[in-house]
């Protein structure tokens, strides 16, 4: 029997989203309140609060039971191959559509250096060897305290091994991490029933505390963003996945749940359990799914990449500077290599910004104030460009490995199948 449309949740976070946006539009003072911004960040806390455990269950359960320990690093090394690949493709058509496009032409403003002082220091504290040595936790209740993904990845893997390594005694703790599994599966089930509630407190605190002013005065960056984003999905993913045998939009329509509330709450993280559960759902490997994804969220940031070169165009003409093709080739080198560095720091699109501007030409670092009040109406585009990518990345690596049962794949795609 057909569920009524106010019962699925899609229809109610879109209708919570539409809310909330006019909520903000209405009574800003209101909507700017900290009651309102703390209903967004309830939910999204609630959801944070079960993304290690579930990492942890994941990887643990999908190592333990393979019978070729060197097939995680061979996933591994295959899942960092393709992020490579198609990170290059990100930033390379956020050049192009850059060039094509001109935002920040003409732009008149003043650069405020103060305002982003914070991220450039960031920035230059943040070296490559730190983000290597980040990756290990102090302790494993830290990793878990902290919720560093990569920190938990880790830890996940050699817990994994340890139990691979015990064969029949290691049964009884394998059938436990399984179970402990499906009982986090199910706790999140139970928390996106406030998906509603997270996605009106977002979106109302978002339009009441930054106002359609912000939206208008930088709307050629913002439409330019999401016009480059859409065309990176569908064109670049969407050939992705056709070569390995699934239509990108049934795939989207599929994450519908998921992409409204990344919507509303401006986070990839608010959705990654129900993108885990789901793709498992679609034929890949419990094995490849654990690893992939986890990895992707810090290593495959693909919307943050066409952020990165499409926002350092923009900010260099607003400044009066051409960036010539040596300029831009740096631009494209460098972002590959930030975006990795700062993954897991607070601010994390501004600081690999910071860190690019700078390697490129300091003086630009300052321009970074110019966009600092619509950034949160870019960071939906950039978490929702960064979901997908990791979605398709783990079907494509799944398919790769010789993982994916491409019969449960065309079922669950299949234009009659509902997912909700």
């Amino acid at each position: 029997m057909k569920k009524p449309l106010h019962h699925l949740l899609y229809v109610q976070v879109l209708a919570a989203i539409a809310l909330g946006a006019l909520f903000g539009w209405l009574a800003p003072e209101i909507a700017a309140a900290d009651w309102v911004k703390a209903l967004g960040d309830g939910f999204v806390k609630l959801i944070k609060m079960a993304i290690a455990p579930i990492i942890f269950c994941t990887v643990v359960s999908g190592v333990s039971h393979i019978e070729d320990a060197k097939k995680v690093g061979r996933v591994g090394v295959k899942a960092l191959l393709y992020f490579e690949i198609v990170s290059t493709f990100a930033l390379a058509i956020g050049l192009l559509v850059g060039n094509l496009l001109q935002p920040g032409a003409g732009f008149a403003g003043k650069p405020d250096a103060a305002a982003v002082a914070k991220y450039t220091e960031a920035a230059a504290r943040h070296s490559g060897v730190d983000f290597l040595l980040d990756i290990i936790p102090e302790s494993a209740i830290g990793a878990f305290a902290k919720g560093d993904i990569l920190q938990v990845l880790l830890f996940s893997l050699l817990f994994g091994f340890a139990l691979l390594s015990l064969g029949e005694k290691g049964r009884p703790m394998r059938h436990w991490v399984d179970d402990a599994g499906h009982a986090m599966f199910a706790l999140i089930g139970i928390v996106m029933k406030a998906a509603p509630i997270g996605a009106f407190g977002a979106m109302a605190y978002t339009v009441g505390k930054y106002g359609s002013a912000a939206l208008l005065s930088l709307g050629g960056l913002i439409g330019a963003f999401y016009l480059t984003s859409a065309l990176f999905v569908a064109i670049v993913l969407g050939v992705i996945a056709a070569a390995v045998g699934f239509n990108i939009f049934r795939f989207l329509a599929y994450l519908k749940n998921e992409l409204l509330i990344v919507l509303g709450t401006s986070s990839s993280e608010s959705a990654l359990p129900a993108l885990m559960e789901k793709l498992q759902r679609l034929g890949c490997s419990q094995s490849v799914v654990g690893l992939v994804v986890p990895m992707g969220y810090s290593f495959n940031l693909d919307g943050t990449n066409i952020y990165m070169t499409l926002t350092s165009l923009f900010i260099a003409r607003a400044m009066g500077v051409e960036l010539d093709f040596a300029h831009q080739a740096t631009i494209l080198v460098v972002a590959m290599l930030t975006s990795k560095g700062a993954s897991g720091v607070s601010g994390a699109g501004f600081v690999t910004l910071a860190a690019t501007l700078t390697a490129v030409d300091p003086s630009l670092a300052p321009g970074m104030s110019f966009v600092l009040g619509i950034d949160k109406f870019m960071s939906e585009c950039r978490a929702l460009t960064n979901f997908i990518g990791n979605g398709v990345a783990t079907i494509v690596v799944s398919a790769w490995e010789g993982e994916l049962d491409r019969e449960k794949l065309a079922v669950e795609l299949a234009p009659s199948s509902d997912p909700c």
